[in-house]
This record gives C-alpha cells, structure tokens and sequence, in this order.
C-alpha cells in the first residue's frame, strides 16, 4: 500500500509505503517515499497513469483498477494490480490517493506460458497446426486484397517410423527436433514453419513464385537427406486471382505430398496428376468435410466394448468406441478417418463429442472409457470441459477412465502429465494403452499417475503358442502389482488364451472373444 499526494507541486509523489510494498519492489522505505507513481510505472504507461491519477483527484472517477508493470530495484518489471482510491479529510477535501498493489507477476509468467503452448508445438518450439492456420489465413487476405503469391509446403518424414521401431520414441523426438532445427536454420525470417502433428511439417513462403517454391522444396528435399532422414513433400500454391481458403490450400498440400509418398518418397510434388494421387489418398482428402458435417448434424455413434474381469466373467467397464454411418448405411471404423481428424485438427472435436455422451452414459452408473488424442492433451481447456460435462450431467468422475495411447503421451508429455494430474485428483482413472509397444512406457510409469495398463495386442495374439510372449506378460503383470496398478490384454481371440491369461495373473480382458463391440445402447442394457 502507498499514499499518494495530489498536490498540485507534489503531485504523484509517494508519501507513505507498507512493508508488502518494498518486498514487491525491492526496494527501501525511503527510496521508495522519495520517488513517484511515474518513476515506478514502465515508461509506456505514464502517461495514462498519470491521467488515471488526475481525473481520481478532480472526482471525475470514484476509483479505478488496473494492471501495471513496476520498476523493481533489481533493474526488471514486476506485474501488480493497482487498485486506486481517493481519501478525503474531515471538510470532504482530496487528502491523498491511496494505492493498493497486488502482485500478480506469477499469475502474468504462467498466462505468457500458457499463451505460448497454445501457439507452439512442445517438442520442437515451431507453431502448431492452430497458429500456422491463423498465419496463412492472414496471408490470404492479404494476397485478395493487395494482390501477389506464395505457397504451402507440406514436408512429411519417411522414416520416423522406423526409428522410433528399432531405437525408441526418444530418439524419433530427437529427429523431429533436429529437423525443425535444420528446417529454421534454412527458411527466412518471413517464412512461416510450424509441426503440424506427429511427423508432419508445414512452410508457409509468402510472395513465391512456383518455381521459387519448387526450388526450396528441392533445397528442404537435400538438407533432410543430408542429415540422415527422408522427407516427402507437397506444394500448394496460392495468389490474389482465385477465393482459396486456408482449408484448400492444405488440402492442395497434402494432395502433393500424398502423391510425393505414391512416387516412391524422398522428393517433392507440385501438380500431381490423378495417377500420382492413388484412389487411398484421394479418398483420404474427402475426409474433413464429412467429419465436419457428421460433426455439426450429429452423425456420430457409440459403440461399446467390453473389458471383462477375469476373475469373475463380467464386465468391469466398457470402452467407447466412434462410429460414423456410410452413405449406404454402413458404419466405418475410426481408422478410416481418424488419421485425417488428427491431420486438420479435427480431434479436438470428436474426443469433445464423446467424453460428452460418456458423461451422460456415466450417469446413469455406467463406468466407462474414453480415448484421448494427442491432440487433445495440448488443449488447456479440456480439463475444464471433462469437469463441466460431468458436473452437467450429474455423473461421478471416478466412472470415467482415459485411455491415452504412448503416442499421444510422448508427443505432449508435459501436458499429458498436468491433464492426468489434475482429471485424477477430482477422481478419474486413466489407461496407459498399448503398454509394451514402445520403449518409453517404463518412463510413463515412473512420471505418471496411471491406474490401467493395457498389454499390446502383439504379445496377446499368439499367447498360448509363444513362450516368450509368456514370459513378457508375466513381466508386465508382476511390475504392475509392484506399482499398485491392474492389467488389461488386449486382443484376446479364444479360451485358450483367457485361461492363460488367468493363470499369468492378469486382471481383465478385451477382445471380440469377450465381447464384440456393439451399439451403447445394446452393450449397457445388459
């Protein structure tokens, strides 16, 4: 707290300070009694501070409240909130002005931080996919109105499969890393380069011709060969001529480089011909619209699969499992078009739409599971929006488990840990899927407060013909009951593999064996 004169000849001048307020600044009693409010307020808010002050002194305002960055004595900015009222004295005269600071200089660290991940990909520092598309819509608007040209690269890494299969997740991230290092090492400064997801990079060139953008994809092509990697890559191209949307132009991209892939990897495409394509990619970039559509008439359905106890042959919980309906009345499985929700940051979406009707299903006293895309983890207000769709459904958290696979953990680790923590202490549960398939998931174990592991289908497929797949199971069941966490086999395909299952010690089952999926409404009437 400070008192403030208002004195024509003083005016602004500190007349009188607390303790709080030196601990804020930094500084003594008396330097601070020996200044003034301008002194202390960063140079780009004086002027306005000082208006605050007169119009609060003239009674053209009862009081105000503002956030400030003050000189500390250390030479850097503190953030406070200044709360600022006038006192009179006994004849109804201004007197002084008193000032209240807050200090809110955590609070603004942890909304810059904040603000960052919302922009940046984890991993590797470069925009995410929800700020490169901001970029480009810009970019074409400013192309439709004052004319000129630019393109898209869309740059996917061949082989970050197989080093994340024969050295670990840990050193495919290593390799993204170093890509998007070499990526701006060579780009300009007005260049726009951001991940996109898994291994997927985008560039955004303004003012590129074609044959510009084409030489810097042939550049990209060299510097990724020559670090040890392949990338293939796509261009779309855009200028003030036509009307495209942030949309088209991925899609141009992505067609390009879908093409790239066809052509045998390790080079570019900037006008694939429909041959190039393939009917696979072309059917994969007539996704996002349908996914949209689905999304918005609420297309979508639920189906359930069972995770069976072993010791007792009934259900324990059912995983929810998304359905979208065909033109012909068929209904596709997610694997048709998951990987394109991922691709243009449609995960969001569906993961949203499902843990909303599992937290209807949870009310009724259903316990169920509900899987959560890498893409979702790095969305700051999910946890709020899991919270609400309970709370509005009056359904218990604890009937709620989110199963993540090690992918989509290794990929946002940090905010996949905070989303666990804090979903888990209102009392949800969480899965750590595919347990066994990379070489990271000792060190989920250790950092994250998981209550399922669920044993990778490979070594369940062939459990009674393979010893070895015996001995790895058994591993995984004794680490599990040393950490206070159960078992779920994934895959199980008959009765022979459930007896052994029950032998070795694991806890529950899932597989068309033990139950097929099949419509929510049949699986939990049962």
């Amino acid at each position: 707290m400070a008192f403030v004169s208002v004195e024509d000849d003083n005016f602004g001048r500190l007349l009188e300070v607390n303790r709080a307020l030196c601990e804020i600044t930094g500084y003594g009693a008396e330097q601070l009694e020996a200044t003034s409010v301008d002194a202390l307020t960063a140079i780009a808010d004086i002027e306005e501070d000082l208006r605050l002050l007169r119009a609060l002194a003239a009674g053209e305002v009862r009081a105000y409240e503002v956030e400030r960055r003050w000189q500390h004595a250390a030479g850097h900015h503190v953030w406070v909130m200044v709360s600022a009222s006038l006192l009179h004295d006994a004849t109804g005269q201004p007197m002084c002005v008193l000032l209240q600071l807050q200090d809110i200089d955590e609070r603004k660290h942890l909304e810059r931080q904040l603000e960052y991940l919302a922009d940046h990909d984890p991993v590797t520092g470069l925009y995410n996919r929800r700020r490169f598309e901001r970029e480009l819509g810009r970019e074409l608007a400013y192309v439709r109105r004052y004319g000129g040209c630019g393109a898209v690269l869309m740059l996917d890494l061949d082989d970050l499969k197989r080093v994340n299969d024969r050295y670990g997740h840990a050193a495919g991230d290593q390799l993204i890393a170093s890509v998007a290092g070499l990526l701006r090492a060579r780009l300009r400064s007005t260049d726009v380069v951001a991940r996109m997801g898994g291994d997927e990079f985008a560039v955004m060139v303004p003012r590129a011709t074609l044959a510009e953008a084409e030489s810097l994809a042939r550049e990209l092509n060299q510097v990724v060969r020559e670090s040890g990697a392949s990338a293939s890559i796509g261009l779309g191209c855009f200028d003030g001529t036509g009307e495209l949307t942030c949309e088209e132009v991925l899609l141009s991209a992505d067609h390009a480089m879908y093409a790239a892939k066809e052509a045998g990897r390790d080079r570019f495409v900037s006008r694939p011909s429909e041959e190039q394509v393939g009917s696979a990619a072309r059917e994969r970039l007539t996704w996002p619209g349908r996914i949209r559509k689905a999304l918005d008439e609420d297309l979508f359905e639920l189906h359930a699969q069972p995770v069976v106890g072993l010791a007792t042959g009934a259900a324990h919980h059912h995983e929810l499992l998304i359905r979208l309906p065909g033109d012909d009345g068929e209904l596709i499985l997610p694997s048709a078009f998951l990987y394109t929700a991922e691709r243009f940051g449609l995960a969001r979406q569906l993961d949203r739409w499902v843990v909303s009707r599992a937290a209807e299903l949870a009310a009724a006293g259903h316990q169920l599971a509900v899987n959560i895309s890498s893409e979702s983890l790095t969305d700051p207000g999910l946890p709020l929006f899991v919270e609400d769709a309970l709370a509005r459904a009056g359904a218990k958290p604890s009937d709620l488990v989110f199963e993540l696979t090690e992918r989509a953990a290794i990929s946002s680790f940090a905010q996949a840990r905070e989303f666990i923590e804090y979903m888990a202490g209102l009392g949800c549960h969480f899965a750590l899927d595919d347990f066994g398939a990379g070489f990271g998931c000792f060190y989920y174990l250790k950092h994250l407060p998981l209550d399922y592991l669920k044993i990778d289908g490979e070594f369940v497929r062939a459990l009674p013909q393979s010893r070895t797949d015996q001995i790895l199971v058994a591993s995984v069941v004794e680490l599990a009951r040393g950490l206070g966490k159960q078992t779920i086999a994934e895959y199980v395909g008959d009765d022979a593999t459930v007896e052994l299952l029950r032998a070795l010690g694991v806890d529950f089952a899932q597989g068309f064996h033990t139950g097929c999926p099949v419509p929510v409404a049949e699986a939990l009437s049962t």
